[in-house]
């Protein structure tokens, strides 16, 4: 593994000669991600509390848009879906919509879209190179996809608020505790010890990942991305590249790569 203690902000860069405006929609437990690219350019991002109608059309309204994609881990609004395959070239994204790498998953159908559009991000921004997707959200996701691009899986844990929740539920005594940085690996109270098991155990758990899948397949890049990835790579002595927009880009790469298979 690398000791040098670096992460590095991974910055848009071209990837498809279309020009073409996207409209990239991703909704996820809590929140709904939302960004408009054009050809492969981030243009601008916002983030909703709610995807209807209303909030879309005001979004649109007097943008020049030629596509749209959309990915989902909850319902979506029929009128949402509606609108958008009326006025767009449209893709939801699914299980059996086209790609630019091949799905190994044993059941692709089951397969988070998140964890699929950000394993499309992370060969395009490294092709040809094996690579560790790891976002941590409310659970944490481990996606590999390899120098041929293979995405071959990964794994799924909880992460670190869903920890903390699980652990005020299920006992007795032991309060909901709140995340803090810090280091320290030893607590010496009550509060203190939650904390390191539920911060610090998720930190362990990660390093023995990237150690386990180094082991395997020699040297591997290795993004970072979801709400905790700034907190976490703090932590990491090997070099990580941190992308909290990991997964519109896939999704913006996704749109791009259907769009040319119509031409």
């Amino acid at each position: 593994m690398s000791k040098a203690k670096k992460t590095t902000q991974l910055k848009e860069k071209s990837y498809s000669p279309l020009g073409a405006r996207g409209l990239i929609i991703d909704i996820g437990n809590t929140r709904t991600k939302v960004a408009l690219y054009k050809g492969a350019r981030l243009l601008k991002k916002v983030i909703w509390e709610k995807c209807d109608l209303k909030t879309v059309k005001e979004f649109v309204k007097g943008r020049k848009i030629e596509n749209a994609a959309l990915s989902s881990t909850a319902n979506v609004s029929k009128a949402v879906e509606n609108f958008l395959q009326k006025k767009y070239f449209y893709i939801r994204l699914s299980h059996k919509t086209h790609l630019p790498i091949t799905n190994r998953y044993k059941t692709p159908a089951t397969l988070g879209r998140d964890r699929l559009a950000g394993a499309v991000a992370a060969f395009d921004i490294f092709p040809k190179e094996n690579t560790l997707v790891i976002d941590a959200g409310t659970c944490i996701t481990y996606d590999f996809i390899d120098a041929k691009g293979n995405y071959l899986g990964g794994g799924i844990s909880p992460g670190i608020r869903m920890r903390f929740k699980a652990m005020d539920e299920f006992t007795a005594n032991l309060p909901l505790v709140k995340q803090k940085t810090s280091k320290k690996f030893i607590g010496n109270d009550t509060e203190s010890s939650l904390r390191v098991g539920g911060q610090m155990g998720t930190v362990m758990e990660i390093r023995g990942f990237i150690n386990a899948y180094e082991t395997t397949f020699g040297k591997i890049n290795i993004i970072l991305t979801g709400g905790d990835s700034k907190a976490l790579a703090k932590h990491f002595e090997n070099h990580i590249f941190v992308n909290n927009n990991l997964v519109l880009r896939g999704l913006n790469k996704i749109l791009n790569y259907n769009v040319q298979l119509l031409e």
